[in-house]
């Protein structure tokens, strides 16, 4: 008998990347988000709670890793929740504000100030903790993620890097977002496993430079903004998916720099499409008025004859809330779920074997973060 020395054992060869499949249905999420749609119209806004979660379960249950998709455990009496506790501290603000405007009207430029810095923190601690609850509500095979980490600190950092972004027009906002994201993802875990973030300012400032440059060019020509937009951000994805690391595994993407071209323009041809027959039906409702009226429209919409252009009015505001309702449901098909559908078919994960043996560990999160984030205009998904 031969006896092999030990250690001498030959290492088994690395597992093939894991794709990531998605598989959801477009027609049933269009069906979804235009009836959550027209109930947010009739409920004021409010049913978004119950239609952000119903997105949030379509797409991670739809998006499946090494063959177990991922579930959503959220509730919108959350969302909900942690949105009342967020105005209940906001609108105090805005009040005070108010009135230190109404009271001292030649302070009121001096006072904008420190509301924006403070709206600005706000939106940044927002971000971090609105994050830290969608990771706590995100599970993958029976185990959780999580966060820890502080919202204000991330504040902070956000703070004093957005002064530098300003102070240099903009050439640190690669060092910033590899800043960030790293405190983010350094907080990061899923179960026992931490994460991480190799992505670092100077690759993603190689990818992009020459967007910078060019982007005075792109605010004068409109036509040309979004192509900047849409390839910024299909650069962004790419490097941010690359720098992903949670234990052993890491993820990679061949995100090509021009696959937001098509979305980002289909919804700016919906738009104008929309502008265009809302300006019809204006104008249309308006030869309308005139007509039966039997009066001459400067006579009609003049200012003696306000209760004369009420039908007109009537018609603007419902014309209005129909745009609104389709704008709200082109962005959610193209810019959430088939710009979700098209990174995910370029994701791969390495090394997933390293995620096979997790222990579950961590605390679910409460919704103020979510509440701050929808209260403040920065939610994001």
């Amino acid at each position: 008998m031969q006896w092999a020395p030990i250690g001498s054992e030959p290492l088994p060869p690395p597992l093939p990347p894991t794709r990531v499949d998605f598989t959801g249905n477009r027609s049933e999420f269009r069906k979804m988000v235009t009836k959550g749609a027209m109930l947010e119209l009739v409920t004021f806004g409010f049913y978004r709670f119950w239609l952000v979660t119903d997105i949030r379960r379509h797409l991670w249950t739809n998006t499946a890793v090494d063959g177990d998709a991922a579930e959503y455990t959220g509730r919108a009496k959350e969302l909900l929740v942690g949105f009342l506790f967020a105005l209940a501290i906001l609108v105090p603000i805005y009040l005070a504000y108010f009135l230190i405007g109404i009271e001292f009207e030649r302070w009121q430029g001096f006072a904008s100030t420190p509301l924006f810095i403070s709206f600005y923190a706000f939106g940044q601690f927002a971000i971090f903790r609105a994050r830290r609850y969608r990771l706590t509500r995100t599970v993958w095979r029976g185990v959780r993620f999580w966060m820890d980490g502080s919202g204000w600190a991330y504040s902070f950092r956000a703070m004093a890097w957005g002064l530098l972004v300003f102070l240099t027009l903009g050439l640190a906002l690669p060092w910033r977002e590899a800043s960030l994201e790293r405190y983010k993802m350094r907080h990061t875990h899923y179960g026992d496993l931490p994460g991480d973030f190799e992505g670092d300012g100077w690759t993603f400032f190689k990818r992009g430079w020459w967007l910078w440059l060019l982007s005075p060019i792109a605010l004068v020509i409109f036509p040309l903004a979004p192509f900047f937009y849409a390839e910024f951000k299909a650069r962004e994805w790419r490097w941010w998916l690359d720098g992903i690391r949670i234990g052993g595994v890491s993820l990679s993407s061949e995100l090509p720099h021009n696959a937001f071209y098509g979305l980002y323009w289909k919804v700016i041809g919906w738009w104008m499409l929309l502008s265009t027959i809302f300006a019809a039906y204006m104008g249309g409702g308006a030869l309308l008025v005139v007509q039966l009226s039997g009066v001459p429209a400067d006579q009609v919409f003049g200012p003696g004859n306000a209760g004369k252009s009420i039908p007109m009015l009537v018609m603007m505001v419902i014309g209005y809330f129909a745009v609104a309702l389709a704008i709200n449901i082109v962005m959610r098909v193209y810019l959430q779920r088939d710009l979700w559908a098209k990174v995910l078919e370029t994701v791969e994960v390495h090394n997933i074997g390293a995620a096979a043996d997790v222990r579950g560990s961590g605390e679910l999160a409460s919704a103020l973060g979510e509440g701050f984030a929808d209260g403040l205009d920065v939610a994001g998904f």
